[in-house]
Order: C-alpha cells, then structure tokens, then sequence
C-alpha cells in the first residue's frame, strides 16, 4: 500500500495553530525551563556542598588541632626526665614525696589546666607504693586495670604503637564525660622500675562548643575507628550510656551524607560525619519553585495570545465556512460582522458582495428558467396523461390474462404465476387511489415483486416475513417498504456468488412500528454505510441509491422529525435496514394523524 505524502494544506487551520503554539512556543520553553532549572539546581547543590565541605573541613581541623594539643602536653610529659626519675624514686619518708611533688610536679601537672581551656585534668597512674594518692596522682589499683582505657591501652602497647591512645572517657554514664589522651611513660627505658600512665581529660564542654557552633545543618558524629560514636549532635539518638554504632543509626533516604577521615597515627581511621535531613536543600527546592513559576509565566502569556488570535482566526472561518453551506443550500444569508481590515474581513467583504450576486441571478434568471422548465414540464404532462388517457386498463389486463392462460393451457405454471402477480401489481398501483395504505396491503405488493424475483432469480433468492398480528391493520405511505426489499434483491442478493435471503420482520413497541429488512447479500463498505447514515440522519447528499434516498425523503415529508432510518452493513456479511414510524390512527390524505 502506497504511503500518502504528508502534506500541510491538508491539515486544518487549527491543527496548524496546535502545530505552531506546540513547536515554537510550549517544547521550546519547556525545554528552555528543564535545562535552565537542571543547570541551576546542579550549581546551587555543588555550591552548598562546597560550602558544607568547608565548614565540615573547618571543623576537622579544630577539632585535630585541640587533639594535637592535648597530645603535645602528653609529649611534654613523655619526654621529662626529671618527672620520670621522680616518679621511679623510691621514697623511704612520706615527708619527702611531698617535698619532691611541692618542688617539682605540682607546678607541671596543673599549669596546663590553666593555659588550655579544653584541658580538664592531667592524671598520672603508677604502682611505684610510695606515691600518694593525690594532687593528680594515683596508684595503679585493680579497679583501674578493670577500666576499658586501661585494657585498650594495654591492647595497644602489646601491639607495639607508640603513640598516645585516643578515646572517650567512661567515668560517668548519666552525661556526656569528653574524650581522654592516654600513653604508656615508658620513654627511658633503662628506667622503667615502675608502670607510669599519663591520662588527659579534654572538657566535655569544649568539644560540645566547637561541634554546636558549626553552621552545618544537620546531625554531626564523632566516630572512632571502630565506628562507634565518641560524640554526636543528634538529640534523638541516646549514644551516652554504652556503645553505640553509627551502623545502627537510622539514616533517611533523602539525606546528604559527608564525611571527614583522620590519618594521623593517634587518630587513625577517626572520622566525622554529616548526616543532612534535607534542609541542605531548601535553596535547591526555592529555586525549583522558582523555575517552576517563571515556566508558568512564560507558557501562560503566550498561550493566552495564541488562544486569543486562533480563537478570532478559527471562529471568523468557521462562520464564513457554515454560511458558504448555507449558500449550497439557497440560503443567502450574508454575514452579519463589524466590518475589519484583515485578511478575514476582506474575505466576509467579498463573500456578501458574491451572495448578493448570487441571489440576484437566481431571482432574475435561475426563477424564470425554472419557470419556463414548469411549463414545458406541465405540457409533456398534459401529453402523457392524453396518451395513457388512450390506453384502456381493461384491454391490458385482459392481455395479461390471456397469456397467463395460454401459458397454464401449456403448462408453464411458473410463467403464470408471474403474469399474475404482474397484473395483480399493476392493478393495485392503478387501484390505490389515496398516498396511505395498510400494512398488509403493502406486504401484499412486496409478495409479488419478490415472486417475479424469484422466478428470476430461482433457487437463489429466498424471504421469510415475521410480523406481528397488530401491525397488519397500521396505516403507513404506500411504497413505503418496496424500494429498501428492491435495493436489497438488486444490490445485495443479485451481485452474491451463492444463495440469499432477504428477511422482513414487523414489531409494534407502544406508539411506534418497527420495519427491519435484512438481506444476506455482499453488503457495503463501512464508508458508505456512513455516508449513507449521514444522508438519513441531516441529509448530507450521497451518490448512488437513489430509490433509497427518493423514499426516505418520501418518509421524511410524511412523517418529519419522527421518523428513524439506520442502516449497518458489514461488506461480505450483508446489509440491515432499521425503519421506526410513528403508529396511525386515521391515515387520509393530507396530515396524518400520530400517537
């Protein structure tokens, strides 16, 4: 099958302006907002990502610079061998500790307190038994070695690492209790008589400021190496008593999540963590918002003017289309419009001009041509009725009455079943003096056409009627019926191959009769079954048909609005023919009389 070539004079005006508004005005602006509002999102989250990962920068850096502190006093420490001798020396008199501590170590262990603020003590455990317990001094007792530093601590000596142990203090369980720098001081190693440890307390309340006064929005974690939490911001989360990881944290889908890690020896796979809940976003989310209604804008303007030319465009045309139908049809209307200067108003200028001129030769011309036709129409007439006023019915039925017995004397019975029916058909049309007729006097007529079609047609053709017994008195139009049953025989039975049927059926529902006449024929093409609708339903003119047309028109000047035609066809299978009238009560001449 050969493809049509797509052509644009074949489109509509207004699928044009569909073509237009859609291709130069809603796909390029739309396409125009997407790739503005991609760009835009896509800079504004790169940008507060940036932004984020400086702060969250920032803060790692603080965050190890007061580590490095605490680590660097815990140095100081590690390196003084005064303070080592002091600690190994055995003491035989308490009075001489003391005066050794007053000397030398009270002023060490304390003036840091007051120099660093996130320093909130310094403590030093030995088993030396000469040493007091106090001014930051302890014996090394069971319960200490029992303490989770002092394993972990023990953990990382044996394993040889000589930096400080990083971790958080668990001294108290009901508050957050800050994190503790602690190291073996065992630097000099021909003097180790006695096991030192050095533990330094950072403030809690240090690490709680520095970690609130970022302007990170979210959740900020402190995690150790292990993962599990050393200190967070987050409310909701109870990390305090006991261990918690951050894989048991629940984090939302839509959340951004950042992280910082440490390298240094004693801060070995630290990281913090930022857990955003989607606040990040609310300058992305804004400017969404705002794309979304500059494409508002921007798609709402131009389609209100697009809609308001292609409206004044569309309804002007379609006004001018509907009174040239007006114009086909003898109605010269002219279009009733303030007069403008377009294109369009142009056209409705010439268009009156041409109607005027229309009319004004059918009333000087077209009408007395007509006139003149009427005349000589009437005198073929007159002739006519003078001839057939010469013919004597009488001697013509007794022509077909001869041959009808001529043909019984020979035994030709199905000839002079024919002939009957002949003369029975032209006696009744003869005889049927008034235009309406009861139903049983029409199915008579249709009996005989379909005999003679019979005798035609043989084994070919065969009818059935069904009808019910309160139809047969109904009065309708004579010829009502006979040229749907002959359309049938002649182009629905005739062109068929094989054997047809034609079927009448007669039902009365209330104030209406209904006529259905089908026929197993070669049926129609739906094309034309819906041309010929369009021609029963507002009188589109058809070719072709024309007994069809000629007796619905027929029907519709009988019987007007209320009268119902549809045909169906289906194009091999054959043809259905649907006539609903209104019951007659009193069918004379003249207006019928109608439920």
């Amino acid at each position: 099958m050969k493809m049509r070539r797509f052509q644009l004079n074949n489109v509509r005006l207004r699928n044009k302006l569909l073509m237009l508004y859609f291709l130069s005005v809603f796909i390029p602006i739309l396409l125009t907002n997407v790739i503005f509002y991609q760009v835009t999102t896509h800079n504004v989250q790169r940008q507060k990502t940036e932004d984020i990962s400086l702060n969250l920068d920032k803060l790692k850096d603080e965050f190890r610079a007061k580590i490095d502190n605490a680590v660097g006093i815990s140095s100081v420490f590690y390196t003084d061998g005064l303070l080592n001798e002091a600690l190994e020396q055995t003491y035989a008199e308490t009075i001489d500790y003391v005066r050794m501590y007053n000397s030398q170590l009270a002023t060490n262990i304390n003036k840091y307190n007051l120099v660093y603020s996130e320093i909130k003590g310094i403590q030093m455990y030995t088993n030396n038994p000469t040493i007091i317990d106090s001014g930051g001094l302890h014996p090394l007792t069971d319960i200490i070695r029992e303490t989770e530093w002092y394993r972990n601590l023990q953990k990382v000596h044996a394993e040889g690492q000589p930096y400080p142990l990083v971790m958080r203090s668990d001294d108290n369980e009901s508050s957050y209790s800050g994190l503790s720098i602690i190291r073996q001081m065992n630097n000099f190693v021909n003097a180790n008589t006695y096991s030192k440890i050095l533990k330094i307390e950072m403030s809690p309340d240090a690490i709680e400021v520095m970690f609130s006064n970022q302007a990170l929005q979210g959740n900020l974690y402190l995690l150790n190496a292990e993962g599990d939490i050393q200190y967070t911001t987050d409310t909701k989360l109870d990390w305090i008593r006991g261990k918690t990881n951050f894989r048991s944290v629940a984090i939302p889908k839509d959340a951004i999540q950042l992280e910082r890690d440490y390298t240094t020896n004693y801060l070995k796979d630290w990281r913090i963590v930022l857990v955003s809940d989607g606040h990040v976003l609310d300058a992305v989310r804004k400017s969404k918002q705002f794309v979304v209604y500059l494409a508002l804008v921007n798609l709402l303007l131009p389609t209100l003017v697009i809609v308001w030319i292609s409206s004044s465009l569309h309804t002007r045309l379609v006004r001018i289309l509907i009174h040239m139908k007006k114009v086909k049809n003898q109605h010269f209307d002219l279009i009733d419009e303030p007069e403008t200067k377009d294109e369009i108003g142009q056209l409705v200028r010439e268009f009156n001009r041409m109607t005027v001129q229309i009319k004004s030769l059918i009333d000087d011309v077209y009408i007395a041509d007509i006139q003149k036709k009427d005349l000589e129409l009437k005198q073929r007439q007159s002739q006519l009725h003078a001839l057939q006023s010469q013919i004597n019915p009488h001697f013509l039925f007794n022509a077909l009455e001869t041959i009808r017995m001529r043909s019984l004397i020979k035994q030709e019975n199905e000839t002079a079943k024919i002939i009957k029916n002949m003369a029975k058909m032209f006696r009744r049309s003869l005889e049927w003096g008034g235009e309406w007729v009861t139903f049983r006097d029409e199915l008579d007529l249709i009996l005989c056409f379909l005999e003679i079609q019979k005798y035609r047609f043989g084994d070919k053709l065969s009818y059935r009627f069904e009808v019910d017994e309160s139809v047969y008195s109904c009065k309708i139009p004579k010829m009502t019926l006979l040229p749907f049953i002959e359309n049938a025989s002649l182009h629905g039975i005739e062109p068929l191959q094989g054997h047809g049927t034609i079927e009448l059926k007669a039902t009365r529902s209330g104030n209406q009769v209904n006529f259905t006449i089908a026929d197993t024929g070669i049926g129609m093409p739906k094309e034309k079954v819906d041309l010929l609708n369009a021609y029963m339903g507002n009188g589109e003119d058809v070719s072709g048909h024309v007994g069809m047309k000629n007796a619905f028109m027929r029907l519709k000047l009988y019987y007007g609005n209320a009268i119902d035609v549809q045909i169906s066809s289906e194009d091999g299978v054959g043809t259905i023919v649907k006539i609903t009238t209104p019951v007659q009560v009193n069918g004379n001449e003249g207006s019928p009389k109608l439920y």
